[in-house]
């Protein structure tokens, strides 16, 4: 396969003069004469500067106004000098008389149309990008323009549009086009059209090429414009646009219309646009070479890849007569869109976004994204596969991107090992990669196919090698499950509990939120974000000689006991991590291998967990993700079923998850009480009594409150709940009159809060609420004698109780540290609870405000739609409609961002 040339080599990268400078010349005209003989790179960092302290970086003119009234510059609407050099720099670049920089790429498109009156005419592309089609849409809905939209690959189609009389204004091209690739003849249409049309005006979306690979107005054309936040800029920390233009008329028309409407670059932006142009060339060549070795190890896989710089490109030559390069944005289709979804949401270092032209590489599905508010009816009238993955490739080393997609490809199906041809050595993959890329990798696609549909014969060929356990693909779901779980406070009955005082637990509206997702490569993943934890195991790896006697795939109700040399065993596949990332780990795999019960029935599924609730603070962090972890893999064997018409869970299913839960926790925790994980599956609030000593316990539900305001504040100390359970059993042994009249008074507590809670009518909030801070204060002072509180909680008790807050205070959970659970009153003003969060946070803590008695599990209940949300977006609506896949846009929420991503999937909640 030839490689098209480096940028270096070809002409449109060198045509800028290479006649010799006449000795004869003047200095002045023998500096402007080298200048013209300078390649573009040369351009590009060589910025003419005239600042007149001889700065070698021009300076940032941070300013509206100028003094004077003769200057070259009054308001920095009209003009500003840190502008004027990077538009005066530009219109080097791009060949043009004059070059304006504005507020966004968008925002020239504006500007641009606005040359366009009613009645008059636009011809643009079938593939353009979806805010282009937006802006086109609104103007013809409302602006009174005739807008069309044709295939312009195709010089033939213009022609029935510009007959006598026509009334054509404006021409409106992209080569390529976004994301298809589509290539333009940008000479041979400006020729056309001029013939035709003379009036009219040729315009160009240069942004997939930048003035470094293509120039159009050296083509003909009149205007370019550019979104200056792609490869312009490059880092994606700037929003730019930059029009070019040459015909005097059209300068001075452009240049009106924006100090008319003051839609010119800032000056910061403008010296940071100035900045990242002089590295245009150098990022952009490490981009192309590695765009190209995508494009083929994809075509070498057998996708369909949109790429001109491939030579199956239909419009190969075209492309190469008038760009120096392919660029570094390809696109490809699977065939199949739920496959290209668990690509997107399978890649790392790829990052899921819309945009291109940064350093950094991205993956996006543009009829999901950059291309959601184009209809689906439209984008079907045009050709734009539902499936199509863009890649917009960075600088990263193109081996790292490699391994990041290839991985994904696999996990995802889309691609299977090729047994006839063995993966390179490390040795001889640096070697070949050091010597030829292209050969590099086509040796390294060879070592993969693309599954091929099954015929008869094959079908019964796979039925043969399934009743001989041979062979047989691998298990997994046909969609994204999703389900959430609450975090949980201890009002009241800490470590008393354990001596069969009534503890007072209930939910909070801080959740852990968990997607299980399908692949299709024999293997199980874990992600845990907030943990940092990444791992993935082979199914076939796994101890299945050590399950349980009698386990089997119809596995329903969960042990009662943890099986300790199949846990030992699951422990020794983990990487060592820290001891909440190890134990996540653990549980998850446990319970994944003991509810499949064997080999045959394992599913090639990935878990990817993430919460608002602080991990190891005491608020059943680890209950919440143990139900998700439960209720996900219950639902993924089918043993817990959500119809199209509950709106609830059932006794049976809710009884099912926290028995599983509790499992979990005790692989966790070893002696859980129980309480966590009931909370979580149920949510609200309950009380629990242990059996101690022959005493019945049991646990019963409260109802009598709602809304009830906490601050739960993180110490950011860890605790052990065990040393601290066994502290107080060791003092009471000890001291049992000092200890067992505390745990009394609390019994006395829980009784007159369950009272409280309990569902009284008569009682009133505002009572209720005093008499809650006062048992909160009284509780707190007990714990303290036991021994369990610390300096850090203390600290947040004296906090609060301070005027002007006056508030009460209590640990929750096992003390040590951990977190501390402050009651807010209805009436707190909002200011003062501002003011004692920054307080809080000015001690180094870390506080959360939330509600009492949220709901218990949810699962999502999903159209049958695939397994992302389809975003129906208005083609005239005001955003782009980004949707991502689950798996991808939970882990990358972040925990201030995962409440708002679960409202934002389509679908009912159905909680317990």
């Amino acid at each position: 396969m030839t490689t098209p040339p480096s940028p270096s080599e070809s002409s449109l990268a060198t045509s800028i003069y290479s006649e010799a400078v006449p000795k004869a010349a003047s200095p002045a005209e023998q500096l402007r004469l080298r200048q013209a003989n300078w390649r573009f790179s040369t351009l590009c960092a060589a910025v003419d500067n005239k600042d007149q302290y001889g700065s070698s970086s021009t300076p940032i003119y941070q300013t509206a106004t100028f003094k004077g009234m003769d200057g070259q510059y009054d308001y920095t609407r009209s003009g500003n000098p840190t502008r004027g050099a990077l538009e005066s720099h530009l219109a080097r670049l791009y060949g043009a008389r004059q070059a304006f920089a504005l507020s966004t790429g968008m925002t020239c498109l504006d500007t641009i149309l606005r040359l366009v009156k009613p009645g008059e005419t636009v011809l643009a592309g079938d593939d353009v990008y979806g805010g282009t089609n937006r802006l086109l849409t609104y103007l013809s809905t409302h602006g009174g323009v005739d807008v069309r939209h044709i295939d312009t690959t195709r010089v033939e189609e213009l022609i029935p549009h510009l007959g006598p009389g026509n009334n054509v204004k404006m021409v409106l091209l992209e080569s390529p086009t976004n994301p298809l690739l589509k290539i333009a003849d940008i000479a041979e249409i400006c020729s056309t059209i001029k013939k035709a049309s003379p009036g009219a005006i040729v315009v160009v979306d240069n942004t997939m090429m930048s003035p470094y690979l293509q120039r159009p107005i050296e083509l003909g054309a009149d205007i370019v414009y550019d979104s200056g936040t792609k490869y312009l800029s490059g880092h994606h920390d700037l929003m730019a646009g930059i029009i070019a233009a040459s015909d005097p008329e059209l300068c001075k028309s452009i240049a009106f219309l924006i100090n008319a409407v003051g839609s010119g670059l800032a000056p910061f932006d403008s010296f940071l646009l100035l900045r990242g142009v002089k590295t245009m060339s150098i990022r952009m060549d490490r981009q192309m070479l590695t765009a190209q070795l995508v494009a083929v190890y994809l075509d070498q896989l057998g996708f369909l890849v949109h790429y001109p710089g491939l030579k199956s490109h239909p419009k190969y030559d075209v492309h190469w007569r008038q760009a120096s390069g392919a660029g570094a944005v390809l696109s490809f289709v699977t065939d199949d869109k739920a496959l290209s979804e668990r690509i997107v949401g399978g890649t790392r270092l790829w990052g899921i976004s819309v945009s291109f032209g940064a350093v950094n590489s991205l993956i996006s599905m543009p009829c999901l994204m950059s291309h959601a508010s184009i209809s689906a009816a439209v984008r079907a009238e045009r050709g734009l596969p539902e499936n199509l993955i863009r890649l917009c490739v960075g600088i990263e080393d193109p081996r790292d991107l490699f391994d990041d997609l290839e991985h994904s490809l696999l996990a995802a199906g889309a691609i299977v090992p090729n047994h006839s041809h063995h993966l390179l050595s490390d040795e001889r993959s640096a070697e070949l990669y050091a010597a030829d890329p292209e050969a590099w990798i086509i040796e390294r696609a060879k070592a993969f196919k693309r599954p091929r549909a099954a015929g008869a014969m094959d079908k019964l060929v796979d039925g043969v090698k399934k009743g001989l356990g041979l062979g047989e693909p691998p298990k997994t779901i046909s969609g994204d499950i999703v389900v959430s779980a609450p975090g949980k406070v201890i009002l009241f009955g800490e470590h008393a509990v354990v001596y069969g005082v009534t503890a007072i637990a209930t939910s909070v509206n801080l959740r852990c939120y968990a997607v299980l997702s399908p692949r299709s490569d024999d293997k199980i993943g874990l992600e845990v974000p907030d943990l940092g934890l990444e791992m993935e195991w082979d199914i076939a790896s796994l101890p299945w000689n050590l399950l349980p006697v009698g386990s089997d795939g119809a596995k329903r109700e969960a042990d009662k006991e943890i099986d300790l040399p199949l846990l030992n065993a699951v422990e020794s596949l983990i990487q060592q991590g820290h001891k909440a990332g190890l134990g996540a780990a653990l549980s998850f795999l446990y319970l994944y291998m003991v509810m499949a019960g064997g080999q045959a029935n394992a599913l090639s599924v990935t878990l990817t967990a993430s919460s608002n609730l602080p991990i190891g603070a005491g608020l059943g962090s680890s209950a919440a993700y143990s139900t998700c972890v439960a209720s996900a893999l219950l639902q993924a064997h089918e043993h817990v079923k959500i119809t199209s018409s509950a709106n609830h869970l059932g006794p049976r299913d809710v009884n099912l998850v926290d028995g599983w839960a509790f499992l979990s926790e005790k692989i966790l925790h070893g002696n859980p009480s129980g309480i966590d994980n009931a909370v979580s599956v149920r949510g609200g609030a309950v009380t629990f009594t242990r059996s101690v000593g022959g005493r019945k316990g049991g646990m019963e539900g409260l109802h009598g409150f709602s809304s009830i305001r906490l601050l739960l504040t993180n110490t950011l100390v860890p605790r052990d709940t065990k040393t601290l359970v066994a502290g107080v059993a060791t003092k009471r042994l000890a001291e049992p009159h000092v200890v067992d009249p505390i745990l009394e008074a609390i019994q006395t507590i829980s009784d007159e809060a369950q009272s409280l809670l309990g569902g009284d009518k008569n009682v009133v909030r505002q009572h209720l609420i005093s008499r809650l801070e006062a048992l909160i204060q009284e509780n707190q002072q007990h714990l303290v004698q036991l021994g369990v509180s610390h300096s850090s909680l203390e600290m947040i008790v004296q906090a609060t109780a301070s005027s002007p807050f006056n508030l009460s205070t209590k640990l929750t959970g096992a003390g040590g540290g951990g977190c501390a659970v402050t009651l807010i009153p209805d009436e707190f003003p909002e200011t003062s609870l501002n003011a004692l969060q920054d307080t809080l946070r000015n001690l180094g803590f870390e506080p959360h405000l939330t509600t009492l008695g949220g709901p218990g599990l949810g699962i999502l209940r999903s159209p049958a739609k695939g397994n992302t949300d389809e975003v129906n977006v208005p083609e005239e609506d005001e955003g782009d409609g980004m949707v991502v896949p689950k798996r991808a846009g939970l882990r990358g929420a972040g925990r201030e961002g995962v409440e708002r991503w679960a409202t934002g999937l389509e679908g009912d909640w159905v909680h317990t």
